[in-house]
């Protein structure tokens, strides 16, 4: 299933405009159709129905777009664990390992922040390619004295090691983790059915007119802010790598 890759700003723009037309469609087909008196009642039926059937997608596509904020903030927090133990178990090695470790752990460390604050695709690619060169040197560095001594201590370095190295899988998976691009058309189709089913049924012209803007917009809004939320470089409203800025402050404090 593939996520939906439009800017939250085009997502607001696209949706109202649509929601807009529909719900001018739906007046223009009530001044050929009207709604006659003896089935508004079942028309208002249906039009509740499909309102509430908005609302309810809606909430859904929020609790979809919240949940998956959460888990990448989530994991931020776990890589900043992993990367402390890791940075503090360096010590049980030789000077010389440990020395290595803490050096390339911070240069990771660089790396992951600037993964979070980066909104270039370009860079991405590049931080990218920087991360896994580090894994791979770091995992070397902790490889080496294990092999050499295979002790407790040294399988418990290296388990700190496995730790970073994991939770950096997660986190990819987290991000790349957005509500999928067929639960954004169930939505606009049902917000874009219940605006036409609105201009349909609207009694005057004047009462067309403001529901034209109302619901469009509420509408519109809502589905901006789900996704803002589910974007992650994108959007308004980001994970910011605040464990991560704190361990590097600590490690780097003189």
């Amino acid at each position: 299933m593939m996520p939906v890759t439009l800017p939250p700003l085009l997502v607001f723009a696209l949706s109202f405009l649509a929601m807009t037309l529909a719900a001018w469609i739906g007046a223009l087909l009530r001044r050929r159709f009207p709604v006659q008196a003896e089935v508004r009642d079942d028309f208002g039926i249906i039009l509740a129905a499909t309102l509430t059937l908005l609302g309810l997608v809606i909430g859904f596509s929020f609790s979809m777009a919240l949940s998956r904020y959460d888990q990448r903030k989530n994991y931020e927090e776990a890589e900043a664990n992993a990367i402390g133990r890791a940075y503090v178990r360096a010590d049980l090695l030789p000077a010389a390992d440990a020395a290595n470790i803490r050096a390339l752990l911070l240069r990771y460390l660089d790396q992951r922040l600037l993964f979070y604050a980066t909104r270039d695709d370009q860079q991405l690619r590049q931080i990218e390619v920087q991360t896994g060169k580090l894994e791979a040197e770091m995992w070397s560095a902790v490889r080496a004295p294990a092999l050499a001594e295979p002790t407790p201590v040294a399988t418990l370095v290296v388990a700190g090691m496995n730790d970073v190295l994991n939770s950096q899988g997660y986190t990819q998976a987290a991000w790349r983790n957005r509500i999928p691009l067929e639960a954004w058309i169930l939505v606009m189709v049902i917000a874009v059915a219940a605006n036409a089913l609105l201009g349909l049924g609207a009694r005057t012209a004047q009462v067309a007119s403001l529901l034209f803007l109302v619901l469009p917009l509420a509408v519109a809004i809502a589905l901006f802010l789900i996704a803002d939320i589910d974007t992650p470089r994108r959007g308004v409203i980001r994970v910011v790598p605040q464990s991560l800025l704190s361990l590097s402050q600590s490690l780097r404090a003189p």
